[in-house]
């Protein structure tokens, strides 16, 4: 990166920027680049993406430039309801007004871009020149765009592979104007920026998870680091890494760089978990780790490592981040306004009976981000409610989601996030089934500290079909004799629900996602959970109260909540959650302040 020596105004030389070449029959100095282009001109839009994922136009630099002229000119920007991307022409017009015939003009930097800050890309200082002044066309064509960090990169690369300013223009434009919501390519406000951040952070969750208890424990803000994530890519990452993602992003979107920032941070856990102590600011040392990436990587590692990861839909991580925004909406961040503060979450007069200050901060990095974004809200406690279900279902019924906490009298902790309203309970009176979400987990928090959860990114989920509660498991036999069926009818897809419960009857898709790993990619297909096993989350009855049920119960409260029990349960992947039986100190239930 370089930064501006006056960080307010730019110096901008009004001289046309250079072409590229443009004397020179590239054609018959390398005829193998001709032929691959033709190809590339005969190709459609899915061999253009196995091509572009192999660097099948990598070499030579005019090869790559003609490439990205036919890609971002196919990209269809044209929309009734929103901006049409400008001409050549227009940028023409806009830098006469702007500069006029003066050889230097000064001018305050395009407020949607942080102060002063461009990288450089190996550009020299003319093409620098021009970088500034395409930034200032653009400010000027689209008003609307108030924050954009990733523009001055995009600007960066592209220019090195424009004819001209005005081609360069033009291709950055198209990328503005676009507006399938299911394939974005640029976020222009601070809310939608915002809202991608969290979304990658819910896609992390579940990909990284020793990070984020890592930077949770040591009380650093995890909400600002993944808001660096997309500058990692786009800032950070060297020249020669971040033109192959290129490649990729312009045919296939944002959801690519959820891919690459998703094994970046992988690496990066491998690389800081042996000199955690030794961290004193986790985005400075992600920046710098990033910069050296070749250390750790190669490019082609790198974007092979990215397609291996089982991704969300695009219109599966849409309707997440429509849920992000909506949040961020109720914590007051107006889509008209530039860069402001997001508040998060203050534990400094957090109290317990259960947990620590710290273990609730690690709870609390581990939910969905839209629910982390507002303070706990204590529902239910022992200790004030009383030691009974009844009294448990009265303080907690009406509340979605909810993180469950034990301690035991052996000073064990642990504990459970219920994405589901336990309302949900008294759909069919008469049987004791099952419900909830792909986002339920359960968790341990002393003597050590670990989630479970389904090895797949549930960013929704099928709301579970009512299954009853299997009659063979042997520990329910000390609750119940009542000997029940076992039954799987068709699960009904139902939307996303929010923190405000702005949804009324929430619709859950599932999202399979397994985290890479060192294991071949196949293994971890197969050990995929079924669907009828993946939707025992919770069951519920005046009696008692069981989470997870497939080959085992995670944790079954009885109706006195004085005991329980505890054992492997194949719904999360989890070990039993403390000793098997277990008579309980403590029990306390949190809600999410808005919900």
């Amino acid at each position: 990166m370089i930064t501006i020596s006056e960080s307010d105004r730019w110096e901008i030389n009004s001289s046309s920027g250079m072409k590229y070449g443009q004397f020179v029959d590239w054609e018959r100095i390398d005829p193998e680049a001709a032929a691959r282009y033709a190809q590339i001109l005969q190709s459609s839009h899915q061999q253009l993406k196995t091509m572009g994922r192999e660097g099948f136009w990598a070499m030579p630099h005019t090869l790559r430039a003609k490439a990205y002229y036919h890609i971002i000119h196919g990209i269809n920007s044209r929309s009734c309801t929103g901006p049409v991307a400008p001409d050549r022409d227009v940028y023409y017009d806009l830098a006469k007004k702007l500069f006029g015939e003066q050889k230097i003009s000064t001018h305050p930097v395009p407020e949607y871009m942080e102060v002063g800050e461009i990288p450089r890309y190996c550009l020299s200082k003319a093409g620098l020149n021009s970088v500034k002044k395409l930034l200032l066309c653009l400010g000027k064509y689209f008003p609307n765009m108030n924050f954009c960090p990733i523009v001055p990169a995009l600007v960066s690369l592209l220019l090195h592979f424009s004819e001209d300013e005005a081609e360069c223009f033009h291709s950055v434009s198209r990328l503005i104007c676009f507006n399938d919501p299911n394939k974005r390519y640029i976020d222009q406000t601070f809310l939608t920026y915002r809202a991608s951040c969290m979304t990658f952070g819910d896609l992390a969750n579940r990909c990284c998870r020793g990070i984020r208890k890592l930077i949770a424990s040591s009380h650093q803000n995890l909400f600002d680091f993944y808001s660096d994530w997309i500058t990692w890519i786009f800032a950070d990452l060297p020249f020669t890494y971040a033109i192959r993602v290129l490649d990729v992003y312009l045919l296939e979107g944002y959801k690519v760089l959820y891919r690459v920032a998703l094994v970046l941070l992988g690496l990066y856990k491998i690389s800081v978990s042996s000199r955690v102590a030794d961290v004193e600011d986790f985005r400075t040392d992600m920046k710098k780790f990033v910069e050296n990436i070749a250390r750790h990587c190669t490019v082609e590692k790198l974007l092979e490592e990215a397609f291996m990861i089982p991704m969300a839909t695009r219109m599966e991580l849409n309707l997440l981040f429509n849920a992000n925004k909506n949040s961020l909406t109720q914590k007051g961040i107006s889509v008209h306004q530039k860069r402001q503060s997001v508040e998060t979450v203050d534990f400094s007069n957090f109290t317990s009976s259960v947990v620590t200050k710290t273990e609730m901060r690690v709870v609390w990095a581990w939910i969905p981000e839209r629910f982390a974004l507002f303070s706990p809200v204590r529902l239910f406690s022992t200790a004030e409610h009383g030691r009974s279900l009844a009294s448990f279902y009265s303080c907690v019924e009406g509340h979605e989601p909810v993180v469950l906490t034990i301690k035991t009298l052996d000073e064990e902790v642990f504990g459970a996030f219920l994405s589901t309203d336990i309302l949900e309970r008294r759909r069919d009176a008469d049987e004791l089934q099952y419900f909830g979400t792909g986002e339920c987990f359960v968790f341990t928090l002393c003597p050590g500290m670990e989630r479970y959860q389904q090895p797949m990114v549930n960013i929704m989920t099928r709301r579970a079909s009512p299954q009853h509660v299997p009659a063979s498991s042997s520990s329910l036999s000390k609750f119940s004799n009542n000997s029940m069926p076992t039954t799987f009818p068709p699960t009904t897809a139902t939307m996303l629900t929010c923190p405000a419960g702005t949804l009324q009857d929430p619709i859950y898709l599932t999202v399979p996602f397994t985290a890479p790993s060192e294991e071949h990619v196949s293994e971890v297909v197969s050990k995929r959970p079924k669907e009828q096993e993946a939707s025992m989350f919770i069951a519920c009855s005046d009696h008692r109260l069981i989470i997870g049920g497939d080959g085992g119960h995670a944790l079954c409260l009885q109706q006195d909540l004085e005991e329980g029990f505890t054992e492997v349960c194949e719904t999360f992947k989890s070990k039993p959650l403390c000793r098997r039986n277990f008579k309980i100190q403590a029990l306390e239930v949190w809600g999410i302040q808005n919900s």
